[in-house]
């Protein structure tokens, strides 16, 4: 089968196209034929060697497809359920093994690349917005990175819980996705000092919580938007690590909290997993969330797909498509 390996970690050309045997589930395993695998910003962290995995590997931690076959002990699907699945690698390829203890049965009018845009990214709006901060309408909420695939779900999560949803983009363009997913206000950060403009927004006030999956630029800037007691949530590094800091400045800003989360932790239970999932796939279902697919690529064209994440052009859901 096709599929994409890094033997070493490091630039686009690492993503090597090869042929590899199309792998055997094990107890417990599935193997599913991937109809589409999604692209995060954690597989170009693994690809690069920020986060380390044992080499070669397959990156890809998200798809949909068809169980081809099942291992020993697996009762709960069988060959031909439509599944979805997520936080397991290998997904670029042709086929994937994953424990069926992740699978989630797909409702039967669910397009596959629905589903796939959904897992992970869907998922960790999911948490975000009712699980490490539980917004409410009293709140205000500051979220970075807006109008890619996570952000725009998560403005849109924000929203049904009444709270008031200011965003931050970089262009007209990305600030027009922002307000049809709901949100109340759009700073453009390269035109306006987004601290200063939240301030101004909110009367001096400052937010509740800031979701920050941009981590090194926005970072600081994001500590300065938030009232006393108010809670940093850095679920994400796309412009770079943050820094290492004195934890003292957490108290001059007005004894801040501050979190780190990973969605691996809010899907620890299978309970929880099949819940965040099955609300999901629901509201999608009754019309009550938009999830945007941006672009699909070719396996053939993985370097070209981490390219286009890498450069913070994304505007909703990017795709592989074996």
């Amino acid at each position: 089968m096709k599929a994409i390996q890094i033997r070493e970690t490091g630039g686009l050309d690492k993503l090597i196209l090869t042929e590899i045997v199309v792998p055997e589930p094990g107890p417990g395993q599935a193997r599913i034929k991937i109809e589409y695998a999604g692209l995060n910003f954690i597989d170009i962290y693994q690809r690069s060697g920020q986060y380390k995995l044992p080499l070669p590997f397959t990156p890809g931690m998200e798809a949909s497809g068809v169980v081809d076959a099942i291992g020993p002990d697996v009762t709960e699907f069988k060959p031909g359920a439509r599944v979805a699945y997520c936080m397991v690698n290998g997904a670029y390829a042709e086929y994937a093994l994953a424990p069926a203890a992740k699978l989630v049965l797909m409702p039967t009018s669910l397009a596959m690349d629905t589903a796939a845009a959904l897992m992970l990214q869907g998922m960790t709006a999911h948490y975000l917005a009712f699980s490490t901060f539980a917004l409410a309408g009293h709140h205000t909420a500051l979220i970075h990175a807006a109008a890619g695939g996570t952000g725009r779900l998560l403005v849109q999560l924000a929203k049904r819980t009444g709270a008031r949803v200011i965003t931050t983009a970089g262009t007209e363009e990305k600030a027009a996705l922002a307000r049809s997913a709901g949100a109340d206000e759009v700073i453009i950060y390269t035109q306006t000092d987004f601290a200063s403009e939240v301030k101004r927004l909110t009367s001096g006030a400052g937010v509740d919580v800031v979701y920050d999956a941009v981590g090194q630029s926005t970072f600081a800037g994001g500590l300065d938007c938030l009232k006393p007691r108010g809670l940093m949530v850095l679920w994400g590094q796309a412009s770079g690590p943050v820094a290492p800091f004195d934890p003292q400045i957490l108290n001059q800003k007005g004894s801040l909290y501050l979190t780190r989360p990973s969605l691996g932790a809010y899907i620890a239970s299978r309970d929880e997993l099949l819940q965040r999932a099955g609300e999901l796939f629901a509201w999608v279902q009754r019309g009550e969330l938009d999830v945007r697919i941006d672009r699909v690529f070719p396996l053939a064209e993985a370097a070209e797909a981490h390219a286009y994440i890498e450069a913070r052009q994304t505007k909703g859901k990017v795709l592989l498509r074996p």
